[in-house]
């Protein structure tokens, strides 16, 4: 299981979104078994492992994951190490843990990931990504585990650093940008340490679909208050993406099961209410006057705003590298984009003739479906796998062979995707002569479809957005060259 799995698990068991930070500091021991007591002096590794084996046994049906941080265990030397190894395996497999590196040296990256996720066997691990994606891509390799970058602190002297050149466009937010090309929203996340919840804002607005893991809220004041601020700022569309730590005062406390039971109910009902405020659908309203028109505009624009075209480096599934990435999966998030998706798709299809739709897992299953109901015509979709027990069905919904499909994709790149899903249509007897797609990269994917036996039908060439985008004052020459081109 990954973490990003195991994570959503335990969210979803435990009703929770707490972290708990197993850190074996002499100083936030409970009274009576502090370094500074005599008869305890040299028994504090014991007195340690008793403590984190109560916080564990307290929490481990109440939180999300754990987060020991190696510095407090490397502080204590060889015992220090031989104890996080016995807290690891304390803490229940069904429970991530978040080991608290900050590690930022490159020249150790590619030995410490292959160490703490074969050897010591943790789901995730936090990195100070100040030497660039480098240090970051050997904890990549391994797509089943999370890293998390420290892109900002709450440490009031590291604001000279982390908000230059001003606080309006500071570094953080720029690294956050510049790393979201570095790995898939499952793999990768940020930490933010903050007393400020417009510092969440301002990060979520920029990763919509990351996970952003808090330290250093509880800065004092109304606790309801704090974890109002803190969810309304950091949760995202849909009321996850966010992980809370549990106040370190609190892992003293004698009744801690009860403290975090309490705490993940007041989360769960500032959540609720977020979320549903949240879930409000704010209008848009284009913000420019172009003479030449574009039909498609305001959906154009529109893409732009929601974050659908991105820009930096962006690995391909043929392994190339490209300045640019197209995710049109964050449309079906926005119901006054979808709709208008809907309809552009809808103005095409009734021109053809055909007796079902058949929309292409994954990317646009949701379309389809919203074709179906919108223009009441029955659905089918081609599995991407076949599934070994059940009906082990390669098309999946009702049919009868010799009627005419026509498929429904997002984007037509290489046209592969949406050929293979039409062969699997077609072997199953069905007639496919038509492939509609929102986006397309122009004349000559189109006449690849055609020699193919395909009509490829599209809203919107990839020129045509480029140069609306360009227009429009929302993309440079220079990207809208590697939009074109690349």
């Amino acid at each position: 299981m990954s973490f990003y799995e195991k994570l959503n698990a335990a969210i979803a068991r435990n009703r929770s979104l707490l972290v708990v930070a197993l850190d074996p500091n002499p100083e936030m021991m409970p009274r009576g078994d502090r370094a500074d007591d005599p008869i305890a002096a040299d028994k504090l590794v014991t007195s340690l492992k008793d403590w984190m084996a109560f916080v564990i046994g307290a929490t481990s049906d109440r939180v999300c994951a754990y987060k020991p941080t190696l510095g407090f265990y490397q502080a204590l030397g060889t015992a220090g190490l031989e104890l996080l190894f016995q807290v690891l395996e304390m803490i229940p497999d069904s429970i991530p843990v978040i080991l608290d590196a900050k590690h930022g040296d490159l020249n150790t990256s590619s030995v410490l990931a292959k160490t703490v996720f074969e050897e010591w066997q943790v789901d995730g691990i936090t990195l100070n990504p100040y030497a660039g994606q480098d240090l970051v891509a050997p904890f990549l390799m391994y797509p089943d585990k999370a890293v998390f970058l420290l892109c900002r602190t709450s440490n009031p002297a590291a604001v000279v650093l982390q908000e230059y050149p001003e606080p309006e466009s500071p570094f953080y937010l720029q690294l956050v940008e510049e790393a979201k090309a570095w790995g898939t929203p499952e793999q990768l996340g940020f930490e933010v340490g903050t007393t400020t919840a417009d510092v969440l804002t301002m990060v979520r607005s920029i990763a919509p679909e990351r996970t952003i893991l808090t330290r250093s809220i509880w800065g004092g004041g109304d606790m309801d208050e704090i974890l109002g601020e803190v969810l309304k700022g950091g949760l995202n569309a849909t009321g996850e993406g966010l992980l809370i730590p549990v106040p370190q005062d609190l892992l003293a406390s004698e009744n801690l099961a009860a403290e975090v039971d309490l705490l993940n109910q007041k989360i769960d009902r500032i959540r609720d209410r977020v979320s549903q405020e949240n879930a409000r659908c704010e209008l848009w309203m284009p913000d420019v006057c172009i003479l030449e028109k574009h039909p498609h505009q305001d959906l154009i624009l529109q893409l732009f705003d929601i974050g659908c075209i991105l820009f930096g480096d962006y690995v391909q599934a043929s392994g190339e590298t490209f300045t640019h990435y197209i995710d049109l999966r964050k449309i079906i998030s926005n119901p006054q984009v979808f709709d208008r998706v809907l309809q552009a798709y809808g103005e095409i299809l009734q021109e053809l003739k055909f007796d079902r739709i058949a929309g292409i897992p994954y990317g646009s299953l949701p379309t389809a479906t919203g074709l179906s109901l919108r223009l009441e015509r029955p659905m089918i979709f081609p599995r991407k796998e076949v599934k070994a027990h059940g009906t082990r069905r390669a098309i999946e919904g009702g049919f009868v062979p010799g009627e005419t499909v026509v498929v429904v994709e997002d984007i037509l790149i290489t046209g592969n995707s949406a050929m293979e899903g039409a062969a699997k249509l077609k072997s199953a007897g069905l007639v496919v002569e038509d492939i509609v797609v929102l986006l397309d990269r122009g004349e000559e994917v189109r006449n690849y479809l055609k020699d193919n036996g395909y009509r490829a039908h599209s809203v919107l060439s990839i020129f045509e957005v480029a140069d609306t985008l360009l227009k429009s004052g929302r993309i440079t020459p220079k990207q809208a060259e590697a939009l074109c081109h690349e």
